[in-house]
């Protein structure tokens, strides 16, 4: 998932040196929405790893 923050970052930044800014906007917006999605799912999955606990064998 965080390629894909890096991908759309990539185009961004070459839209933007292009002078492209509506695209160049748009990515960044995506990139974010990405990024923030990515860390919310890594959280839930820590706290769902903290709450299993440990199991003994």
């Amino acid at each position: 998932m965080l390629g894909w923050v890096v991908t759309f970052l990539v185009i961004a930044l070459i839209a933007g040196i292009l002078g492209f800014g509506g695209i160049a906007g748009a990515s960044i917006e995506i990139a974010k929405i990405i990024f923030f999605i990515a860390v919310v799912l890594f959280l839930v999955a820590a706290v769902v790893g903290l709450a299993r606990g440990r199991t003994r064998i």
